[in-house]
């Protein structure tokens, strides 16, 4: 029988990702959508898989229970409220048990055809390589979620599809979030330089380890040697380069196997394992039980 590789889901549609949530709600603006995120259905576990798309999405939220969030590799337990930043085109997985509410926008490059701003320089918080995320107590939320509301409010009221106020009142958004993270960012401590390099590589790990499974691919995107590399990790983290990668895909096959009802050779070739017996090999050797009973016990 011939195998074929699954690839990553490719969203370049709003109305197609809100369709893949799902999320009942749909967009008439191809460029631009405002989502009120709420409460479905109490303890509902909710998972998607890897994909990409090809628009931005920022949002802010708050937690109303037990929770855990993972953002690609950042994983937050029972956060208050956060804000995040996603650019297009990262491998993307999120899990929750449906507990957070607030605001989320997406939108596309041609949603300011009246401004044409280069969005990775003037808002460097959409990071081309990683997610960007802050955690803060819920009175911050208070204070940034007029902000929002102004923005969801000129949206929810428009007359037509352009909704061309709530654009401009998103343009105005976007800055003084810039303006937020700026501020919140003084506190933090210069990084040293093998900090700076441990945090690329992981974040290049986030962007690419579904298709990069090696130390020596990392290492040519970060124009370095793969020993230069592989001795900087090492002495920074105190563990082994290629223990980054292997962690990031065996934190992905246990969510697959977790909560998705796919077959453990479709996990292992959506993983881009050249066949399922060898992707049983590498989950045992990381999780000591294979990757069937695994989900035995989660079940």
């Amino acid at each position: 029988m011939t195998k074929i590789k699954s690839k990553l889901p490719y969203y370049t549609d709003i109305n197609d990702f809100l369709a893949s949530i799902p999320w009942p709600g749909r967009t008439e603006n191809p460029d631009f959508y405002c989502l009120r995120l709420k409460r479905l259905d109490p303890g509902r576990q909710v998972y998607k898989p890897p994909f990409i798309r090809s628009f931005y999405f920022f949002a802010l939220l708050f937690n109303s229970g037990k929770i855990e969030v993972k953002y690609g590799e950042q994983n937050i337990q029972d956060p208050d409220s956060y804000l995040v930043f996603h650019s297009p085109n990262l491998v993307y997985s999120f899990a929750h048990n449906n507990s957070l509410e607030g605001y989320i926008i997406y939108f596309k490059p041609e949603c300011f055809s009246f401004f044409k701003p280069n969005f990775h320089k003037q808002f460097p918080l959409f990071d081309v390589v990683n997610t960007n995320l802050f955690k803060f107590d819920h009175s911050v939320f208070e204070k940034l979620a007029p902000h929002f509301e102004a923005v969801f409010t000129a949206y929810e009221l428009s007359s037509n599809a352009q909704h061309m106020e709530a654009r401009v009142k998103l343009l105005g958004l976007l800055y003084y979030m810039h303006a937020f993270a700026l501020e919140n960012q003084k506190e933090v401590s210069p990084a040293t330089s093998q900090q700076i390099l441990l945090r690329k590589f992981i974040q290049l790990i986030d962007q690419h380890y579904i298709v990069k499974q090696t130390v020596s691919e990392y290492a040519a995107i970060l124009s370095i040697s793969s020993n230069y590399l592989s001795q900087s990790v090492k002495q920074e983290s105190g563990k082994n380069a290629l223990t980054f990668i292997a962690e990031r895909i065996v934190k992905e096959a246990r969510s697959l196997i977790q909560y998705t009802d796919f077959k453990v050779a479709e996990i292992a070739y959506q993983l881009n394992f050249s066949d399922p017996a060898n992707f049983g090999k590498f989950f045992k050797k990381h999780t000591g039980v294979s990757p069937s009973d695994f989900r035995k016990q989660r079940q």
